[in-house]
């Protein structure tokens, strides 16, 4: 069995050339052969040399065994998105930006890997934050002065939504991530320079019109989910978390306010598929924090140091995301080119199980299913 683990990974090496998976915990079933995939996690590689989606199988334990990578015919910075985002996974579509050629991807998921449908114009300057609802995406481009542009998902690849394209708010600067709330009515930014929310309502045919601007709870608002009852979870990279309530005309209510971390750099944020957990990804301190989520939306730290996981020094930690079934955290962790997965316990707490190693410098972005 050891033979053939290390066959394997070294086949996989030498085939892609520049990411390698390792994990801590066994991949292989009681008859030595290879375990079956549970699911999938995805990446994006950022590369300016040529765009990627990197792809890993998710296996019962979390471990990830790499699947293949996949050009998305556009080309990334080789560095941080500033961004939350970077992918969207939406059933069989996956979605990418490809922040310095100005373009999105997407792909269909196949049984054997990713095939690319269509690589188009995201209608603005860097794109960094990509999301979709019902056969309508948007993406959130930042450069110059910043806008959201539409498009319809079709069998045909990609169709700009006309009159869908819309400038950032009045006073916003330095968007974060772009996302549907969870009806489909609105679509929310978070403004890190400016201290701001966004809130475009959407209407027939997927056209946004004009946002309202809101003032965050927090200071700079970047990463952020919604728990199962639609209300918005926002990471504050001053050092908190916050959560409000979004009504339907696209007013904000603050529910927890700004819930300190303890940790530097609280950049990510994601919420576990059952609700009653969120994470926080801390940059600058190496760490995640988990907060619990009450039916009202509020936010309670789980530790009371506010760290459910220490990923250590230089790691660096950026995006996020839960496996499916909700067991497995996974994190970019940049610093130290890998992905860390996490265990999640029935009661949030956290266990690292293993990682991943070997990403290019700049990935950017993460999903999984």
């Amino acid at each position: 069995m050891k033979l053939s683990r290390k066959s394997l990974v070294l086949g996989v090496l030498v085939a892609l050339g520049a990411v390698g998976a390792s994990a801590t915990s066994a991949a292989a079933s009681d008859n030595g052969r290879q375990a079956r995939p549970v699911g999938a996690v995805y990446t994006l590689s950022n590369a300016p040399a040529g765009n990627a989606v990197i792809a890993f199988d998710r296996l019962a334990d979390g471990s990830l065994v790499q699947q293949g990578s996949y050009p998305t015919g556009g080309i990334g910075t080789g560095g941080n998105l500033g961004s939350q985002g970077a992918l969207f996974l939406d059933g069989d579509e996956l979605f990418a930006v490809n922040a310095a050629s100005n373009s999105i991807s997407a792909f269909r998921v196949r049984d054997h890997g990713l095939e690319l449908e269509a690589t188009v114009p995201s209608n603005g300057t860097r794109p960094i934050s990509i999301t979709a609802h019902d056969h309508t995406l948007y993406v959130l481009n930042a450069g110059g002065a910043g806008n959201i542009a539409g498009f319809d998902i079709s069998h045909h690849g990609l169709q700009p939504i006309p009159n869908s394209t819309q400038p950032l708010g009045a006073g916003s600067a330095a968007p974060a991530q772009v996302s549907f709330s969870p009806d489909g009515r609105s679509l929310v930014v978070t403004e890190k320079a400016s201290s701001t929310i966004d809130i475009y309502p959407v209407g027939r045919h997927g056209v946004a019109g004009a946002p309202v601007v809101h003032p965050s709870a927090g200071g700079t608002p970047f990463g952020f989910d919604f728990d199962r009852r639609g209300d918005l979870l926002i990471s504050n990279a001053s050092g908190s978390a916050s959560s409000y309530s979004l009504d339907h005309r696209n007013g904000l209510e603050v529910v927890s306010a700004a819930v300190p971390t303890g940790q530097a750099a609280p950049c990510w944020l994601i919420a576990a598929p059952n609700g009653r957990f969120a994470y926080t990804a801390n940059g600058g301190s190496g760490t995640i924090t988990g907060f619990s989520v009450g039916r009202d939306g509020s936010l309670t730290l789980l530790a009371a140091d506010g760290v459910s996981a220490n990923l250590g020094a230089g790691s660096h930690p950026l995006d996020e995301t839960v496996s499916s079934d909700g067991q497995i955290l996974y994190n970019l962790t940049d610093g130290l080119h890998l992905i860390t997965a996490m265990r999640i316990a029935s009661d949030g707490s956290l266990t690292i199980v293993g990682t991943t190693t070997g990403l290019p410098v700049g990935t950017a972005g993460i999903v999984a299913s």
